[in-house]
C-alpha cells in the first residue's frame, strides 16, 4: 500500500448544471453517491473538468463545501483553489480547510504572473502556508508555465508541497518529473497505463466521470502488477480517453457521462454541449462503456 495520500483514482468531478446554467446540487449529491458506491477513493472538486474557471468565487466554495460535507469522509477531498491574486488562493485555500478537505491543487501564476522559479517558489510558498497540502497543477499549454524537474525538487523543499500532477501530455516529461523520485500525479487521460508503468504515485482523470468502475479496475490491476488485465482493460476505455484528449475536452467528458449514467447536465456557458455530429463519434469510443458502466 502507498504512503503517498493521494494514491490511485481521484476524480476530477464534474460539476452538475440544470437547464438554466445553475449548479444542481440535488444531482451533485446523487453522483458523489454513485462513485462511492463504484468505489472511488478521492474526489477533486471546483476542479477543471467540473468547470473552476467558470465558478464564481463563492459557487466554488459551495461546490466543495457542500460536496465535501456529502462525502463525509469516505473518501479524501481535493480542492481546486486556484486563482489569479495569490491573497485569494490563499484564502480560498483556508476555507477549504475548513470546509474539510484533504488537500488542495493549485495552478501556478497564470495571466501575466511570473515564470521564473523563484517567484513560482514564492507563490507556493505562500500557498502553503495555508495548512493543507499542496498539489501543484503543470499544464504548460495552457498557463505558459512549466515545472520542470529542476523546479520540482525547488517547491519540494516547501512544507506542505505534496506533489505535481502532470496535464502536459507529454509522457518523457512526465517521465522526467517521475525521475526525481518525487511523487508526480497524472492529469493527462490517454497516458494512465503508461504512466503508472513509469511509476506515477497517483491519478486525477477527468474521464473517470463517465467509466469508473473500469477506470478503477485498470488502476487496481496495475497496482497488482497484473499487466496483461490492466492493457485489456485499457484497450476498452483508450479510445474514449484519446477521443476526448484530442479537443472539447469538457464538453466531452459532460456528454460521455450522460451516456453512462453519470449525468452532469451540460457544461454552463460559455461553453456549448458538445455537438451534436459529434456524438456518434463519442458512441463509438465508448463501446460497450456505455452498458457496463450502467449496471450495478
Amino acid at each position: 500500500m502507498s504512503s503517498f495520500p493521494f494514491s490511485g483514482v481521484n476524480l476530477a468531478l464534474a460539476t452538475p448544471f440544470d437547464a438554466a446554467g445553475r449548479i444542481d446540487f440535488a444531482r451533485l449529491e446523487e453522483n458523489i453517491e454513485r462513485y462511492l458506491a463504484a468505489g472511488v477513493k478521492g474526489f477533486v472538486l471546483s476542479s477543471g473538468t467540473g468547470m473552476h474557471v467558470y465558478l464564481s468565487p463563492e459557487e466554488a466554495q459551495q461546490v466543495i463545501a457542500r460536496g465535501a460535507r456529502m462525502i463525509d469522509g469516505r473518501a479524501r477531498v481535493i480542492a481546486q483553489t486556484s486563482a489569479l491574486m495569490a491573497g485569494d488562493v490563499v484564502e480560498r485555500t483556508r476555507r477549504a480547510a475548513d470546509a474539510g478537505a484533504d488537500g488542495v491543487m493549485v495552478l501556478p501564476p497564470f495571466f501575466e504572473g511570473p515564470t521564473d522559479d523563484d517567484g513560482i517558489v514564492d507563490f507556493y510558498s505562500e500557498v502553503a502556508g495555508a495548512g493543507l497540502p499542496v498539489i501543484g497543477y503543470n499544464v504548460p499549454h495552457a498557463v505558459g508555465v512549466e515545472i520542470t524537474p529542476d523546479l520540482y525538487r525547488k517547491l519540494a523543499q516547501i512544507p506542505g508541497f505534496a506533489s505535481v500532477k502532470d496535464s502536459s501530455g507529454d509522457l518523457a516529461a512526465q517521465a522526467a518529473l517521475i525521475r526525481t523520485g518525487l511523487p508526480v500525479m497524472n492529469g493527462a487521460d490517454p497516458l494512465v497505463p503508461y504512466a503508472l508503468y513509469a511509476g506515477a504515485a497517483g491519478l486525477i482523470w477527468g474521464g473517470a466521470n463517465f467509466a469508473p468502475k473500469t477506470c478503477l479496475a485498470v488502476v487496481q490491476a496495475a497496482s497488482e502488477g497484473r499487466w496483461d488485465e490492466a492493457r485489456s482493460l485499457w484497450a476498452r476505455l483508450e479510445p474514449a480517453m484519446s477521443l476526448i484528449w484530442a479537443g472539447d475536452y469538457v464538453q466531452s467528458v459532460y456528454a460521455a457521462a450522460e451516456l453512462t449514467g453519470y449525468g452532469a447536465g451540460n457544461p454552463r456557458k460559455p461553453l456549448r454541449a458538445l455537438a451534436a455530429d459529434r456524438l456518434p463519434a463519442l458512441r463509438v469510443a465508448l463501446g460497450d462503456l456505455i452498458e457496463t458502466e450502467r449496471q450495478i
